[in-house]
Order: C-alpha cells, then sequence, then structure tokens
C-alpha cells in the first residue's frame, strides 16, 4: 500500500511538472524546440538513495561476579572493557539495540537469580551507542513492581536526553501507547520495534507497570496493528528453550503468527545460546512474503561458561530507500561474537569479533579462552548454520 501511495506521488507530480512547463511554453515567444528536453533533464528525484542500518545484539545480563569485577576502589564501576572491541560497529549503526536482561532496582546489587545492577550500566550502554533498550525478558521483575519502576525511571531520564529509547515495560497506559510498538523514523523510512517476553519469573501482582507478554495476544495484536503504519515491523520477542541450539516448535508457531500479523523480521533472544536461521514464506492470497527469522542471539555479556554461552551472534538489518521511495531490506548479516571473562582475551570481561581474532592466540591472557572460542564457533556453525556473513550463504 505504502509503495502504491509512493508511486502515485510520483506520478502526480511529473504530470504537474509537464502541465507547468507547457504552460510557460503557450506564454513565451522564444521558447525553442528543445525546452521540454532541457527541463526534464534538470528534473530532481523526489527522494535521495540511502541506506538505514539496524545492529542487534543479545542479552546483556550483569551477574555476582562481573558487577565485582567492574567495582572500583572509590565504589564506582567501570564497565569500559565489555565492548572496546567493537564499539565502531556498534556507533556507526543508525540504530543500535540490546537486551537488558536485569533490573535497575538499586542496591544491594545482585546477581543470578535476581538481577540488580548498578544505575551506571545504562549510562554506559547508551554512551556506547546503543539507542534502542529492550526490557520485556524474565528477569525484568526480579525485584518486583518497585524494582520496575525504578528502572523505568533511569531509563526514562536517559531517555529525555535523548540518548535512547524504551521499549518493552510501561509505566501506565500513555507510555504503552508510545512505546508498544516503539516507532521510530531515521533516513526517511520508519520502523516499528516490537518487543515481548514468554513470560517472567516473578510476578508483581500490580495492574502498573506493565510488561509486554506473548501471551497477552489482544494487546500484541493491536501492536501489530498499529506496527503496520510503519514502512518495516521488526519483532523481537524473548521466548525458546534454553541452551537449544535448534528452535521448537512453540517458536515456529509463534513465529508463523507473527508473520500473519505483519512482522517484516525477528529477531529473538532468551535460550543463552545462537539458534538456527530460517525464512517464513508466507502467502497472504495475494502475494508471497519472505519473513527471516533469528530465533535466537544469544548472550551479549554474561559470567555464564557453560557450553554455546559465551557465543553470540550480533544481527545487521539494512534497509535500501530507492530514489523513487520504494525500499528494500537486504539479506541479514550475522557477526559472531565471543564474551571472554576475566583471564581470557585480558583482565575483564570483553566481548570479542570472532572472525577478526582468530589466529592471534599470542595475544590471548589465557589461551584457553582462545581455543574454547575456536571450538565452539565451528561447532554453533556445524549446528545451526549460521555462517559469518550474509544470511543468502546459508543453504534452507
Amino acid at each position: 500500500m505504502q509503495t502504491y501511495t509512493r508511486h502515485l506521488i510520483c506520478i502526480i507530480t511529473a504530470v504537474s511538472a509537464i502541465f507547468a512547463n507547457f504552460g510557460t511554453y503557450l506564454h513565451s515567444q522564444n521558447t525553442s524546440s528543445g525546452y521540454f528536453k532541457t527541463n526534464l533533464e534538470k528534473a530532481r528525484p523526489l527522494f535521495r538513495q540511502d541506506t538505514l542500518e539496524i545492529c542487534i545484539i543479545g542479552d546483556i545480563m550483569m551477574h555476582a561476579r562481573q558487577i565485582a569485577e567492574a567495582k572500583c576502589p572509590d565504589g564506582s564501576f567501570d564497565f569500559s572493557s565489555y565492548f572496546s572491541l567493537i564499539s565502531g560497529k556498534i556507533s556507526e549503526a543508525d540504530i543500535a539495540v540490546a537486551n537488558m536482561e536485569f533490573t535497575l532496582a538499586g542496591e544491594p546489587y545482585t546477581g543470578y537469580p535476581c538481577f540488580s545492577a548498578p544505575d551506571c550500566l545504562a549510562s554506559y550502554l547508551a554512551e556506547t551507542g546503543f539507542d534502542v533498550f529492550l526490557a520485556a525478558n524474565n528477569h525484568i521483575c526480579d525485584k518486583g513492581s518497585k524494582g520496575v519502576m525504578r528502572t523505568i525511571s533511569i531509563y526514562r531520564a536517559l531517555e529525555k536526553e535523548g540518548k535512547i529509547r524504551l521499549t518493552g515495560i510501561a509505566e501506565n497506559e500513555e507510555a504503552l501507547r508510545e512505546s508498544h510498538p516503539l516507532m521510530i523514523r531515521k533516513k526517511g523510512i520508519s520502523l516499528a520495534f516490537v518487543n515481548f517476553t514468554y513470560g517472567t519469573n516473578c510476578q508483581m501482582g500490580t495492574d502498573w507497570p506493565k510488561v509486554n507478554m506473548m501471551n497477552d495476544r489482544r494487546s500484541l495484536k493491536e501492536a501489530m496493528e498499529k506496527a503496520g503504519a510503519a514502512d518495516f515491523t521488526i519483532v523481537l520477542p524473548h521466548w525458546g528453550t534454553e541452551y537449544r541450539h535448534r528452535h521448537s516448535a512453540e517458536q515456529e508457531e509463534n513465529a508463523k503468527w507473527l508473520a500473519d500479523n505483519g512482522a517484516d523480521i525477528i529477531i529473538g533472544a532468551h535460550p543463552h545460546v545462537v539458534q538456527d536461521f530460517r525464512k517464513l514464506h508466507i502467502n497472504d492470497g495475494k502475494k508471497e512474503k519472505i519473513v527471516p527469522v533469528a530465533y535466537s542471539l544469544g548472550n551479549a555479556v554474561s559470567n555464564m561458561s557453560a557450553p554455546g554461552t559465551q557465543l553470540e551472534l550480533m544481527a545487521k538489518i539494512r534497509i535500501v530507500r530507492e530514489l523513487n521511495g520504494d525500499m528494500r531490506m537486504l539479506p541479514v548479516e550475522f557477526i559472531y561474537l565471543w564474551c571472554s571473562g576475566p583471564g581470557g582475551y585480558g583482565k575483564s570481561f570483553t566481548v570479542v569479533p570472532v572472525s577478526e581474532f582468530i589466529g592471534r592466540r599470542d595475544e590471548w591472557t589465557g589461551a584457553f579462552d582462545y581455543d574454547k572460542m575456536v571450538q565452539t564457533y565451528r561447532k554453533v556453525i556445524r549446528e545451526t548454520g549460521i555462517e559469518d556473513g550474509y544470511s543468502e550463504a546459508i543453504q534452507y
């Protein structure tokens, strides 16, 4: 529908220009036979060709060891090592998205199973270049309704400063309307971000704040309908079976429902490991639509060390706007990342771009971590079929 409207505008504009030029011709005594040709050559396109890049990473967690390692002698916290090796990839994206799997409930700061991270973690992530915080996850209610409200208050302060946008949780009806879906316009392209979770580990017992839930199909359907006003709808579910590299039947069923209801791409989180990538072929009776689905990106930063939990994907989505206003999504690009703990690559937690560091074993403080990275990387590629690079290389 939007492509049709853009084409209609182009036609009306062109016809108007022709009539205007023709009128000038009729009233001019000195018009040469080359008048129309000359002026048509000077015509300018209605749109500027441009590419919008969105980068999305997986679960950012805050375990007790991470809190302890980040604490400085003066009582402050330093998280600067986390994304130091990929800060360029994050800041260069037009929109960078992170899954915030913790609360900002205040002291005492705690790790698993009830997370409460230092407030400055949010500021650090915003300064690193993350633009959208996803807050719908199973740990967001770990500290009850007060913890959620305090978390929201920290994020809202950053929002007022123009540093980030928040979705997944809301403190009142107005905030829910504005963030579910979260609508963002960049480079003349409008995007709708829809974030929700399969559930939460703890119940709040109050009407507000709210967490966007997958089983609240009425609210989710309303959000998807509102998202239809955007050029592209990016759905970001927190779902799936933990530690499984293959998606479940329930994930696939929900992915098909989301695709049927307007999703253009689906990027999942929660299982703590990388899951497989698929393309859903949806036919609405008029045309076929292909919806890419990355079922799980895995952990971005955590203190987890179980098999597969230190390896993750960064997903890069590129949308091209043509001179005539048409838009198209390029194949999704996946970049493998490795969360190295203290004594691995360096002294603290550091996210390493895997392909750039293969063959550089001598740079590791602990060679054991390098060996584990390479072994895990090769194993996950075999199990999921996802190679570093564009998804078009994957066989389905």
